[in-house]
């Protein structure tokens, strides 16, 4: 049994709880994958990982029966539970928290869950592998976001969980917050994407986040479409900009910036700039003090990466920055920031 307290949290207070100091480890934008699963007979394992809220589409069946947007097994499981595992989309992580959301699950919900986890390094889990308790067994309702908190993160990092539904039934999505532990190259001059998720980057506060989540500015690859980028609610005050703080993975020297808008063609941002800090704080104001501009105002277009190389940034010789903001005048969409250079050794150097 797992030594951690597990708290239930309210629904009202999950972005308050996870919302700046975790990412959601196997998201399927982030790179999470269903590996196996005991049974998925009426909704397939993928969908628990999916990004997007579930959606509802009642009268509608497929061959299988009626259709769910979520993980749904069969009725009279003579195994103990029905079982699904899942690689997380970066290379380990320390867990802070769970979601098992049951939305539009009624009278077929999960009764109960627990979740484990194990560490393989390169490797997939099998019959030999060794899972310990990180969940211990929850009771679950009908069509409702069911959230806990561990008392303290996990001391062990994992690379993948196992999500056991006891007996069977039905679960619309699974969320594992917690922290990625980055694997950095050996060489210490490599020139890397220190806000990337997979670095340890975290966006840990934005002015909005009305359309399109601050978390996916730090993702993987450009997405697929205008939903997976972050998005604010349009401005109607005079003067009014919006802004996202990103705490980079480590502490480096920045060496390019990359702006993305691909897929906002009529509600990109006119315009950006870009700041820069060295603080000792996990969590910096987007009004603090100290914070340097490293990008000044610059026009924005749609569709497009805007790159800012060495030769256009400013205040960045020499110095080691742990966050940056982004301001976008005044409002819009960004698919990706992408904040390239060397890490550094200690803060202050």
């Amino acid at each position: 049994m797992p030594s951690n307290t597990v708290h239930r949290i309210d629904e009202s207070k999950a972005q308050e709880t996870f919302g700046s100091s975790c990412i959601d480890l196997i998201n399927s934008a982030l790179g999470g994958q269903v590996l196996e699963f005991s049974d998925e007979w009426f909704a397939a394992a993928e969908n628990l990982i999916n990004p997007a809220p579930p959606i509802r589409k009642p009268g509608v069946f497929v061959p299988s029966g009626a259709w769910y947007d979520g993980w749904e097994t069969r009725r009279h499981n003579k195994a103990p539970a029905d079982w699904v595992i899942i690689k997380l989309g970066v290379a380990s992580g320390k867990v802070h928290g769970f979601e098992v959301d049951t939305a539009f699950f009624n009278g077929n919900h999960a009764a109960a869950v627990t979740v484990e986890g194990t560490f393989l390094d390169g490797s997939h889990p099998d019959a030999n592998t060794v899972w310990e308790e990180i969940l211990p067994m929850q009771e679950c309702g009908p069509s409702q976001r069911h959230i806990w908190k561990l008392s303290s993160p996990t001391a062990k990092a994992y690379s993948h969980v196992r999500l056991n539904m006891f007996p069977d039934g039905g679960i619309a999505r699974f969320r594992l917050f917690g922290t990625a532990v980055p694997v950095f190259p050996s060489d210490p001059d490599a020139i890397i994407d220190l806000a990337h998720v997979s670095s340890g980057g975290l966006a840990i506060s934005c002015s909005d986040q009305h359309y399109g989540t601050k978390d996916n500015l730090l993702l993987p690859g450009r997405g697929k479409d205008m939903g997976d980028g972050w998005e604010t609610k349009r401005s109607r005050v005079p003067g009014h900009v919006d802004w996202v703080v990103i705490k980079l993975g480590a502490p480096g020297y920045i060496e390019e910036v990359i702006v993305d808008t691909l897929h906002f063609r009529g509600n990109y941002p006119q315009a950006v700039e870009i700041y820069a800090i060295n603080s000792s704080e996990q969590h910096v104001a987007g009004d603090a003090n100290g914070w340097e501009l490293i990008v000044p105002t610059h026009s924005c277009e749609a569709d497009k990466e805007h790159v800012f190389p060495s030769t256009l940034l400013q205040n960045v010789g020499g110095k080691v920055v742990t966050h940056v903001k982004m301001v976008i005048i005044p409002d819009g969409g960004v698919k990706r920031l992408r904040v390239f250079g060397k890490r550094a050794g200690l803060i202050g150097n």
